[in-house]
C-alpha cells in the first residue's frame, strides 16, 4: 500500500473519530430549534413613538429646573405634538438669556421665537433618529436581560432589518413551558411613571372620588381638559367587592419615571401583602424629595404601562426609597414586576406582529417523522446503489454516512441550530452526495467499456468527472449562501445545513470514495474488473 494513500487514510479516520467525539452525546451536542424542541416564535415591533415623548417629558422638568435656577422660569411649560416643547410668558427682557441658556444645555433642540414671550423648542431631526434608535437597541438588550434571567436555554433575540429605521425584534424561545407568563415578562413594557393626580377646581386632593367613566373625569373640568392632563384608568375593589374600573385626572408629563430606578426587589407593605420595594438613583432621588415637599398633601399616582396601580397621599417627603403597592399582587406577578424593573423598563412600548408557540408533543413528533422520512429516504437510495452499482454501491453508501456524520459534527461545533427545514436540508445533501457518485461511476463504467485497465478508468472516471461536481456544488453553494444572508429563521436553519452537506459532498465524492477505490486496487493490484 503507498504512503499517500495510507495517509489519506489515517485522514480519513481520524476525522471520523473527531467527528463521533463532536457529537457525542447528541442529545447535548445537537440543539434542537423551535419547531422540533417547541417554544414561543414572536415577532414584535418598538413603539418609537413613546421613546420619543418620554424624551419630551423628561426635557420638560429638566428645562423647568434649570431655568428656575437662574430666575428665568417661564410662566408655562408644555409639550407641541410629539416633537416640541412651547415656553409661554418668558421674560421678554430676558429671552436672550433664556435662548442662550437653552442652547447650551439643551444642544438637541432648535429654539425659535414666535413673539410675545413665547418660544419654541423642536427636536432635531438627527437627535429623534438617534432616540427612536436608542429604543430598539435598549429594548432588544432588555428583553435578551430578561430571558437570561428567566433561565431559557439557547434563545434567539435579533434585530430585523438595518439602519436606525429598523423597529422590528425576532424572540424565539424553543422549550419554554409556560409560554403565557414568558410572553408576559417580555411584552409588558413594565414602564414605570410617577405622576401627579390633577383633581378638578374647587376640589380637595384627599376628597376626590375617581369616577367609573372618562366622560365623567371631562364634566368636572367643565367639559374640556387642561391641555397637560390626560386620564388613565385604575382597577380598584368596589364596596361590593367587585373588581370596578376607574378613571383618574393626571399630568402628562412624568417627573419620574422607571428608569431612574437603581434597583427594586420583591418585599411585603404594612399589612404583610406582596409589594415591590424601589430605590431611586440620586439624581432623580432629588428630584423625588423636590417632587413630595412641594406637592405634600396632594396625590401621586404610581403607574405601570399606562395603568394607574394606585394613587396615594404624599404624607411626607421622599427621597431615594419607596414601596409599590398593588391590590392584585401575588408572590409571582410581584416577583416578575420586581424583575422587570430590575432589567429595566423597556424604553417604549412593544407590538406583537407575529406570533406562533409549538407544543413539545408537536416537535417531538416533527422529530420522528423527520427522522422516518429521512431514513426511509437513505434506506431506498442505499439498495439502488447496491443493486445498480453492486460493490461500488457500498462505497458510496460509506461516503453517504460519512458525509451526514460530518455534517452532524459540525453543526454540533458551531452550535448550530437543528430545526424542521434543517432535517430537509439533510435529505437534500443525501440526494445530492449520490449525484456526485453517480457522475463518477458512469464515467468509470464509460471508461471501461473502451477497454482501459481498471486502474486507468478510476483515475480517468474521477479526473473527467471533477469539474462537473465541482460546478454543480459551487451554484448549489452560491444559492445556499444566500438564502443564509437574506434569509431568517426557518430559511436560515435550511440554508446552514445545505451549505455544509455540500462542503462535506465534496469532500466525500472526491476524496473519500476514491481512497475507497485506491484501497481496493491496492489488496488486489493485478484486478481485471471493477464490480460497478
Amino acid at each position: 500500500m503507498r504512503l499517500e494513500l495510507r495517509w489519506r487514510l489515517l485522514l480519513i479516520l481520524g476525522l471520523t473519530a473527531l467527528c463521533v467525539l463532536a457529537i457525542y452525546p447528541p442529545s447535548e451536542k445537537i440543539h434542537l430549534g423551535l419547531d422540533l424542541k417547541g417554544g414561543i416564535h414572536m415577532v414584535m415591533r418598538v413603539r418609537t413613538d413613546d421613546a420619543v415623548k418620554a424624551e419630551i417629558d423628561l426635557s420638560q422638568e429638566r428645562i423647568r429646573a434649570a431655568l428656575g435656577e437662574k430666575g428665568l422660569a417661564p410662566a408655562k411649560i408644555s409639550a407641541e405634538g410629539l416633537k416640541a416643547i412651547v415656553l409661554e410668558g418668558v421674560d421678554a427682557v430676558r429671552v436672550g438669556e433664556v435662548r442662550d441658556l437653552l442652547a447650551l444645555q439643551f444642544p438637541q433642540y432648535s429654539v425659535s421665537s414666535t413673539g410675545g414671550g413665547r418660544l419654541r423648542l423642536e427636536l432635531k431631526a438627527k437627535d429623534e433618529s438617534t432616540i427612536r434608535d436608542s429604543a430598539v437597541r435598549q429594548a432588544l438588550e432588555t428583553i435578551r436581560t430578561r430571558v437570561d434571567k428567566f433561565g431559557v436555554a439557547e434563545p434567539t433575540i435579533q434585530r430585523q432589518g438595518t439602519g436606525t429605521g429598523a423597529d422590528r425584534i425576532l424572540i424565539q424561545l424553543p422549550g419554554v413551558e409556560n409560554p403565557e407568563r414568558v410572553k408576559d415578562l417580555i411584552g409588558s413594557p413594565a414602564f414605570l411613571e410617577w405622576k401627579l393626580v390633577k383633581v378638578p377646581p374647587g376640589v380637595v386632593a384627599e376628597q376626590f372620588r375617581a369616577p367609573d367613566n372618562p366622560e365623567a373625569v371631562v364634566q368636572m373640568f367643565g367639559g374640556k381638559l387642561p391641555e397637560d392632563v390626560e386620564v388613565l384608568p385604575q382597577d380598584a375593589t368596589g364596596a361590593d367587592g367587585r373588581t370596578v374600573r376607574v378613571y383618574w385626572p393626571v399630568t402628562k408629563s412624568s417627573p419620574i419615571t422607571g428608569n431612574d430606578l437603581k434597583n427594586a426587589r420583591r418585599d411585603q407593605d404594612r399589612f404583610g401583602n406582596p409589594a415591590v420595594n424601589f430605590l431611586l438613583t440620586a439624581d432623580a432621588g432629588r428630584r423625588f424629595q423636590e417632587l413630595t415637599r412641594k406637592y405634600q398633601g396632594q396625590l401621586l399616582a404610581i403607574v405601570l404601562d399606562k395603568k394607574i396601580i394606585s394613587a396615594p397621599r404624599i404624607n411626607a417627603v421622599i427621597s431615594e426609597q419607596g414601596i409599590i403597592e398593588g391590590r392584585d399582587f401575588t408572590l409571582e406577578s410581584s416577583e416578575d414586576l420586581a424583575l422587570k424593573l430590575r432589567s429595566g423598563a423597556l424604553p417604549a412600548g412593544m407590538d406583537i406582529l407575529e406570533e406562533r408557540s409549538v407544543g413539545p408533543s408537536l416537535g417531538a413528533d416533527s422529530i420522528r417523522k423527520g427522522i422516518v422520512a429521512s431514513l426511509i429516504g437513505s434506506v431506498i437510495i442505499v439498495l439502488f446503489m447496491l443493486i445498480y452499482y453492486r460493490f461500488a454501491g457500498v462505497n458510496a453508501s460509506v461516503a453517504l454516512l460519512l458525509n451526514l456524520l460530518i455534517l452532524l459534527a459540525a453543526m454540533a461545533y458551531f452550535h448550530s441550530t437543528l430545526t424542521l427545514p434543517g432535517i430537509a436540508g439533510f435529505a437534500l445533501t443525501v440526494g445530492m452526495a449520490v449525484d456526485a457518485n453517480v457522475l463518477v461511476f458512469e464515467r468509470i463504467r464509460e471508461e471501461l467499456r473502451h477497454g482501459r485497465l481498471v486502474k486507468a478508468a478510476i483515475q480517468a472516471g474521477f479526473d473527467r468527472a471533477f469539474n462537473t461536481i465541482i460546478d454543480s456544488h459551487c451554484t448549489t453553494l452560491i444559492a445556499g449562501f444566500f438564502l443564509y444572508a437574506y434569509g431568517t429563521g426557518a430559511v436560515k436553519g435550511f440554508a446552514v445545513t445545505l451549505n455544509v452537506g455540500i462542503l462535506a459532498n465534496l469532500f466525500t465524492a472526491l476524496i473519500v470514495s476514491r481512497a475507497i477505490f485506491d484501497a481496493e486496487l491496492a489488496l488486489n493490484p493485478r484486478a481485471e474488473r471493477l464490480s460497478i
